[in-house]
């Protein structure tokens, strides 16, 4: 996952969907886990893990496997995860921001120092790229949960709540609101009774930057191998994802 689609953040690769799909499940397991262990097992009391079974089942994760999440945290297995996020340049000056979970927090700092040196980049320190991206809270819906309400209601309602943006494709609905509007968004669609498909906060641009066609394809050449690392569960970038970009990578 490379952050949200309005702010160009999305990878175009092919042939990577399974690979994206099991770090999907990684993430959202590893997230339940965190969530049981610091707030409880019950998520009607637990907002931390209601959200995040919320976004395993709008990945279709099996149940037994978030059951076995949960009894991890209940196991003592889950102690030794920590979230934390890295922030830096790659070569060019694009910024990167990257979210992590990991049981070895010293593998993960030298994994991903040593990523961005390879690549001429260098790591900055916590809240350098607070200028460059924005905390949002961004919730996806399948057109299909929401096809039985009023159009006109729900658009009033979740901008009364907050929404920034709404962005629509045939498929889905993607809501932006800010960090702090957050909890009202998810409580506003609750009483729409509306089941998210995913929901959370990501980092979104504030600022771009341009790079030229061989340059660009090194910086996401460069974001590819962040990805890849199994600590890593999200990369947001600000390098602007030109049409003449775009092509390229979906040519290969």
């Amino acid at each position: 996952m490379a952050g949200h689609s309005k702010w160009a953040n999305i990878k175009h690769r092919k042939g990577a969907q399974d690979k994206r799909r099991a770090k999907l499940f990684t993430r959202i397991l590893r997230e339940i886990t965190i969530a049981s262990r610091d707030g409880g097992t019950n998520p009607e009391s637990n907002p931390a893990l209601r959200l995040a079974m919320q976004n395993a089942r709008g990945a279709n994760i099996p149940k037994d496997k978030i059951e076995n999440a949960i009894n991890k945290a209940t196991g003592g297995e889950g102690d030794n995860f920590q979230e934390h996020s890295y922030e830096g340049y790659s070569n060019g000056g694009v910024g990167i921001y990257i979210e992590t979970t990991t049981d070895n927090v010293n593998r993960t700092v030298a994994n991903i120092r040593s990523i961005f040196l390879k690549a001429g980049g260098s790591l900055g320190t916590k809240g350098s790229l607070s200028f460059i991206f924005s905390p949002k809270g961004v919730f996806t819906i399948l057109n299909e949960k929401i096809a039985g309400i009023d159009p006109e209601k729900f658009e009033f309602d979740i901008i009364d709540a907050g929404a920034e943006e709404i962005e629509q494709t045939d498929e889905k609905t993607e809501i932006i609101c800010s960090f702090e509007n957050f909890g009202n968004m998810q409580k506003k669609l609750d009483e729409f009774k509306v089941e998210v498909e995913e929901a959370g906060i990501q980092q979104i641009p504030i600022l771009y930057k341009h790079l030229e066609l061989t340059e660009a394809l090194k910086v996401l050449r460069m974001i590819d191998k962040l990805e890849d690392d199994d600590d890593v569960n999200t990369v947001y970038h600000n390098l602007e994802l030109t049409p003449e970009i775009i092509e390229a990578l979906e040519e290969n």
